[in-house]
């Protein structure tokens, strides 16, 4: 089974000369002195460590394309031809009252308080690369208007151009932080909230005081990892006074910029970038709630963590210690996960893929609900982007997964409605758009149904968070259809008896039930006249 293909991706931008390939090693069949390019060792040959990053940086979202054994496609769900769960009280069901538009996509989480969002869904962490922060306003209002939750991620104020630390070396003012959170604050309606992430450098700044005194946020998130990358976050830097700004606030910077060899070679243009690297994070039982109880008593009444596509024992450690310390919120992310930077091979070949993941995290969580712990509300992250993965997801982690984090899939929509509006101004609609018209009111499906609801105001949204609501408008009713065929009316009757699993290997991992064997004990009853 040939999974992937190496030395060559349009993400890393390189390719094969021949058409015959060597399987494992990616190296053409026939390798000619003389070879014009460009695979990715003929690149490497002269760019070295460019070659580990998709690119161009700050244009582009990238997710490996290994194709993995398992995933969500080798899942059904099931429809029934009767009943109808998760109707309003005292309302029978009948074709009258069973009716797909009324199925309550509605979601929560929390320990003791809960957050609603109107679609089980919510955007992956918008960090500190370049992408998230040309799209943030997009994005942030987007999520705000569609009413989810939305994730800044980490390093946000160590890279804010504008950061000024007081004497002991902690945040005194980040403008950049400043924009974010009020940008998402000035649409926010009550449904969702914004999660501001923290790593080892954000803890030693005090994002945590910062955000808690500046804006009065009452949520946290404390971050392991992802699924793109088992290494901290990353991101391009262009210019050699901001690489040694970057090093002096105490971040991993490579090439080294202090090195004189490294400053001559930035200025032959040999070195076109430097990377910026986050630390790697050490975790414990004890640290870890500490870490809680400190954020506890800074004022932060909700805190979450999300984790990567780490071993089995960490998944272990993510799910116990959540429990231990009543967090609110636990979301997972399985390989390959996506990015605005990320090593491409290790995006490729790390970690647990989410499939197996998600099979684990259930595993566990059974194991500690059967010791009588009380277990955290989970997410699954890890490369979905549409309605059935949102189902499949709900109903395999059910009763504890209550909603997806989607990366690129709620990014896209951002530059598809930003690009529109670029487009519009330029006069050079695409074809691909142009065909359902040529203004604003026309190309955007929901544009009157939120200027009934915020008037001249609408005006003020940016295009990019059109976008990202009517794409929320698409995944809530197909997955309302979906949830009506299946007999849910809201989503806490979903349940792993939904579906089925397609191949005998998807439910041995997964615990679904073959295809062939499910609801087979009802059937048969039927049959025999019981």
């Amino acid at each position: 089974m040939n999974l992937q293909r190496p030395n060559a991706n349009d993400a890393t931008r390189t390719f094969n000369r021949s058409k015959h390939v060597v399987p494992g090693s990616g190296i053409c069949s026939r390798c000619i002195d003389g070879c014009r390019g460009s695979c990715e060792i003929f690149k490497a040959s002269f760019r070295g460590r460019e070659v580990i990053y998709p690119g161009p940086y700050g244009e582009i979202t990238a997710a490996a394309d290994k194709n993995y054994p398992l995933d969500y496609s080798h899942l059904n769900i099931q429809g029934y031809a009767q009943g109808a769960k998760g109707l309003p009280e005292g309302v029978e069901a009948s074709p009258d009252t069973a009716r797909f538009p009324d199925v309550n996509t509605e979601t929560q989480y929390g320990w003791k308080k809960k957050i609603k969002m109107r679609a089980p869904i919510f955007t992956g962490a918008l960090g500190s690369t370049e992408i998230a922060a040309k799209n943030w306003e997009h994005c942030a209002v987007g999520a705000a208007i569609s009413g989810i939750t939305l994730v800044c991620g980490e390093n946000v104020c160590g890279i804010d151009p504008g950061l000024r630390l007081d004497a002991e070396g902690k945040i005194k003012k980040s403008p950049e932080m400043d924009r974010r959170i009020e940008t998402y604050k000035r649409f926010h309606e009550g449904y969702g909230e914004i999660l501001v992430q923290m790593n080892v450098e954000d803890t030693r700044l005090g994002v945590a005081e910062y955000i808690r005194k500046q804006h009065k946020l009452d949520a946290i998130e404390l971050k392991w990892g992802q699924g793109a990358k088992c290494i901290g976050g990353e991101i391009k830097v262009g210019s050699l006074r901001r690489a040694l700004e970057l090093q002096k606030r105490g971040y991993i910077v490579t090439p080294d910029p202090s090195l004189h060899a490294n400053q001559e070679a930035f200025k032959d243009g040999a070195i076109k970038e430097f990377e910026r690297h986050s630390r790697l994070g050490f975790v414990s039982e004890d640290a870890f709630l500490k870490e809680v109880k400190r954020l506890r008593d800074l004022g932060f009444k909700r805190i979450s963590l999300k984790t990567g596509a780490y071993s089995m024992r960490e998944l272990a450690m993510a799910v116990k210690y959540s429990s231990m310390a009543q967090l609110d919120l636990l979301t997972i992310d399985g390989a390959p996960g996506g990015t605005g930077m990320s090593p491409w091979r290790m995006m490729e070949e790390w970690g647990i893929p989410t499939f197996y993941l998600q099979a684990l995290a259930y595993e566990f969580c059974q194991k500690l609900a059967k010791k009588g712990m009380h277990l955290p509300d989970i997410a699954i992250a890890g490369g979905f982007s549409t309605e059935d993965h949102i189902f499949k997801v709900i109903a395999m982690g059910a009763p504890y997964v209550k909603a997806v984090c989607m990366g690129r899939a709620l990014v896209i929509p951002a530059f598809v409605g930003k690009n529109i509006g670029r487009w519009l101004k330029e006069n050079k609609l695409p074809p691909t758009v142009s065909e359902f018209g040529k203004t604003v009111k026309e190309i955007f499906v929901c544009y009157e149904e939120l200027r009934d609801k915020y008037g001249k105001d609408v005006d003020n949204i940016p295009l990019g968070a059109l976008g990202i609501y009517s794409f929320v408008q698409k995944i809530r009713v197909g997955l309302q259809q979906l949830m009506a065929g299946s007999r849910n009316f809201k989503i806490e009757t979903i349940s792993r008896e939904d579906l089925m699993a397609l191949t005998e290997e998807a439910a041995k991992v997964s615990g679904i039930p073959y295809v062939m064997d499910a609801y087979r004990r009802e059937a048969e009853a039927i049959l025999d006249g019981r």
